[in-house]
């Protein structure tokens, strides 16, 4: 069985390499046979898209999607100084 941190690793560079997510932002855990995403994107299919990649990286593994969406809002008002 490979380690837990060489799993993580493998998944962390699927993610970044991957032309679907191309993402570093990510942290990945591995316990036991669960693995966790946590982190933050801009929305709801980046969310489900990373969870797919980590799964095809580490298949047998549950993936335990804990990454949240953030609220992304247009500029607001001019500053005056």
């Amino acid at each position: 069985m490979e380690a837990p941190q060489y799993v993580a690793a493998r998944v962390q560079r699927a993610l970044a390499e991957d032309e679907r997510t191309n993402e570093l932002g990510i942290r990945v855990d591995v316990r036991g046979e669960q693995l966790f995403l946590r982190g933050q994107v801009s929305g709801d299919e980046r969310r489900a898209l990373i969870a797919d990649v980590a799964g095809e990286a580490a298949p047998g593994l549950t993936v335990r999607n804990e990454i949240t969406v953030m609220e992304v809002r247009g500029p607001g008002r001019e500053e005056r100084l």
